[in-house]
C-alpha cells in the first residue's frame, strides 16, 4: 500500500453536533489535498463518528482529561504527534490548550480561529464576527479558505456512511425488524434543560403515531444522562423501545442510519442524522435554527420564534419555558405525518 504524499491532522470539537458540522471542512480539504491523509484528534466520546466519515484516515483519540491543561501529558502526546509527520493542523476548538499540541509537536501550518488570543500558538489566524456569527457549518468550513477568502460563501453538507453490514447487526441485536416502521425520538440536550422538549409532548407524539401506525417502532435515543427522561415517556407510552443510556454511540448511529424518520431537540443526534440524509424535525426553543440547522434533503425546523429567543440559556431565564411548552404536539405530528406518508407511497409504488 503506497503511504500517503503527506499527512494532515485535524483537532475535532468536543461535541458530537459540532464534530458532524465540521465534517464539510474534511471534505474541503479532502478536496484540495486529495493524495494526503488526514488524520483526526478527538475525545473517545467523539470518535464514532469521526469514524463514519469517509475522508478520515486514522481516529487519534486524546488521553487528555476534560477541563484539565496537563501541560506535562501534552509534550508526551506531542511528541507521539511529531513522529508522525504532519504539515498542517487544523484546530477548531478555541480553547488555548489545544492550540498548544501542535506547536509543541513543531507542525509548521497551524490553522484556527483567534479563540483565547492564541496569537503564536495559531499561524494562519481566521477571524469570525462575535455580533453576527455564522452558521456553524460554514464557521468550520471556511478554514479551508485563507483568512482573506474565508467567507465560505458555499460548502458541501456533513455527510456520514454507515456500512449496511453494520445497521442490519444492530437491529437485530436490537430486536427490530428492517422491514416495519422505525421512528427515533431524540430527547436529550447535552447543552442543558432549556432545549429540551416536554416529556408529555414525547409521549404525546409517540401516542399519535402508534394511533396511525400501530406496526411502527420507536425507539428512544440519548446519552445515560437521558435516561430519567426516556424513562419518563416510557411509563406514558409503554409500546415504545427505551434504548437511551442502553447503546453505544456506533450503535445510536446506525439505529439512526436505519431510520423513516428522527424527531430531536437540537442535540448531536439531530446532526448525526442531517449527515446521514434521514429525514428529521428538529425542534429549537432557546437557539437559533438558522445557527446549526439540519441539511438532509427532507428537513422541519420548528421554531415558534418567541420575542425572548434565542436566549441561549442552558435554563429559562423567564422560567416559563414557552419556547418548548407551546410547541405542541400537533405542530411536530403535521410534518412527521407527511414524512410517514411519503414513505408509506414510494413503498406502495415499489411492491
Amino acid at each position: 500500500m503506497q503511504s500517503p504524499a503527506s499527512r494532515i491532522l485535524v483537532i475535532a470539537p468536543n461535541w458530537i453536533g459540532d464534530a458532524v458540522m465540521a465534517q464539510p471542512l474534511l471534505q474541503l480539504l479532502k478536496r484540495d489535498h486529495p493524495d494526503a491523509a488526514i488524520d483526526v484528534l478527538a475525545p473517545a466520546w467523539v470518535a464514532p463518528v469521526l469514524r463514519a466519515m469517509v475522508e478520515v484516515d486514522t481516529v487519534l483519540e486524546t488521553p487528555f482529561k476534560h477541563g484539565s491543561l496537563q501541560l506535562r501529558e501534552r509534550w508526551r502526546y506531542a511528541k507521539i504527534l511529531r513522529q508522525r509527520g504532519y504539515v498542517a493542523a487544523y484546530v477548531l476548538p478555541n480553547t488555548l490548550k489545544f492550540a498548544l499540541l501542535p506547536w509543541m509537536a513543531g507542525i509548521k501550518k497551524r490553522v484556527g480561529y483567534k479563540g483565547e488570543s492564541r496569537y503564536g500558538l495559531i499561524n494562519v489566524m481566521h477571524h469570525d464576527s462575535k455580533p453576527v456569527p455564522r452558521a456553524m457549518v460554514a464557521f468550520y468550513a471556511a478554514l479551508a479558505s485563507s483568512p482573506a477568502k474565508d467567507l465560505a460563501l458555499s460548502f458541501p453538507k456533513p455527510r456520514l456512511e454507515i456500512k449496511p453490514q453494520q445497521i442490519e447487526t444492530v437491529l437485530r441485536d436490537m430486536g427490530l425488524s428492517a422491514n416495519r416502521l422505525l421512528i427515533c425520538l431524540a430527547p436529550g440536550a447535552e447543552f442543558g434543560n432549556a432545549k429540551r422538549w416536554p416529556v408529555s409532548h414525547f409521549a404525546g407524539l409517540a401516542k399519535t403515531i402508534l394511533q396511525t401506525h400501530p406496526d411502527a417502532q420507536i425507539v428512544l435515543l440519548g446519552s445515560p444522562k437521558d435516561i430519567d427522561v426516556c424513562e419518563q415517556i416510557k411509563i406514558a407510552c409503554p409500546a415504545i423501545f427505551q434504548f437511551a443510556g442502553k447503546t453505544q454511540l456506533d450503535q445510536a448511529l446506525a439505529l439512526i442510519a436505519a431510520s423513516d424518520a428522527l424527531v430531536s431537540n437540537d442535540s448531536g443526534l439531530l446532526h448525526i442524522a442531517s449527515a446521514l440524509n434521514r429525514p428529521v424535525i428538529a425542534i429549537y426553543g432557546p437557539t437559533d435554527p438558522l445557527h446549526a440547522p439540519p441539511f438532509s434533503d427532507v428537513a422541519y425546523s420548528l421554531s415558534l420564534q418567541l420575542a425572548c429567543a434565542p436566549c441561549r440559556q442552558r435554563e429559562c431565564p423567564l422560567v416559563h419555558h414557552e419556547c418548548m411548552n407551546k410547541l405542541d404536539t400537533e405542530m411536530v405530528w403535521q410534518p412527521l405525518q407527511a414524512i410517514l406518508s411519503s414513505h408509506r407511497s414510494t413503498l406502495s409504488a415499489l411492491s
